[in-house]
């Protein structure tokens, strides 16, 4: 969903080197922030797998074409956490996160639960998409910020690359509901 001619590319994992924190070694807010990228970097994992059932479940050449985009994009921001993970001379580790678990079976059941084929269906998969970005918005802004504050600046530049990018994907599907799915959802009528 992000728009590929301004999007910006973190250095090659091959190009990577350790950066230190600035923080007393081993502090707790160090270890939060590990433990919060080991968070992104399930939800992110998780959403190579759940973007194209949503892609599949979508009717608007338009919004398939976004969300196959956003897939690609996705897959690069795998990368770029498992070259901060590397950068901080750590294993790229997961740890289940309950916020995008929840917000993609909540995904799933808007397609269970509207008819295959609709605009109205269109709409609940554009709303389920901007609340993960939402919620990878607010994360990578809070990661990007720790980084700063631990003085992992290069981290903090990459964080902010993906911050971006998900601004990007979250406008996108504004305009794409904007353009013409929601007018179009709006003179649909149930099947009585």
């Amino acid at each position: 969903m992000a728009k590929t001619a301004t999007r910006k590319t973190a250095p090659k994992k091959t190009s990577a080197k350790k950066t230190t924190s600035t923080a007393t070694p081993d502090s707790m807010l160090e270890k939060f922030f590990q433990d919060e990228l080991k968070d992104i970097y399930w939800a992110e994992k998780h959403l190579v797998k759940t973007l194209p059932k949503m892609k599949k479940a979508a009717t608007s050449a338009e919004l398939q074409a976004a969300f196959d985009e956003h897939l690609n994009v996705t897959k690069e921001h795998v990368a770029r956490l498992e070259q901060v993970f590397e950068m901080m001379g750590k294993k790229a580790q997961a740890k289940k996160c309950d916020a995008m678990a929840g917000i993609t079976e909540e995904g799933e059941g808007i397609i269970e639960e509207t008819e295959a084929g609709t605009a109205t269906r269109d709409v609940g998969l554009i709303l389920a998409a901007q609340k993960v970005e939402h919620y990878e918005i607010a994360t990578y802004g809070g990661l990007a910020q720790l980084a700063t504050t631990l003085g992992l600046n290069d981290v903090a530049e990459i964080l902010r690359t993906t911050l971006e990018e998900e601004k990007e994907a979250d406008e996108t599907l504004t305009g794409i509901a904007e353009n013409d799915i929601n007018y179009e959802a709006s003179e649909e009528k149930e099947d009585e």
